[in-house]
């Protein structure tokens, strides 16, 4: 109901729109329906994704397989000779603290 200076001043609100409550079944049918929307998508960007792959020749495999082998001896011989460090070092000060026990 409008009040009295809207009326006055011919001052019109539009109505509220009635909202219609969703059915169960339609809810669910929108789902699916933007599900499968979303599924389809996904595989369409699946495969335009798949033809840019290329795969390597035989001599970049061999080049990077040996490039790897090389990094993880490189980090074995690092974390090797920290490890010995820090075990002397902690022998070290143990032994002087009266804490090794022989």
């Amino acid at each position: 109901m409008a009040s009295k200076a809207a009326i006055v001043n011919r001052e019109e609100r539009p109505a509220p729109a009635k909202r219609q409550e969703a059915s169960a079944v339609s809810n669910f049918a929108d789902g699916v329906v933007g599900s499968w929307g979303n599924f389809t998508r996904f595989l369409t960007d699946v495969r335009a994704e798949m033809r840019k792959v290329v795969t390597p020749s035989r001599k970049e495999v061999q080049a990077t397989t040996t490039v790897v082998i090389i990094a993880v001896f490189i980090f074995g011989v690092y974390f090797f000779a920290v490890d010995r460090i820090f075990d002397v070092a902690l022998h070290s000060l143990l032994g002087r603290l009266g804490g090794l026990q022989k």
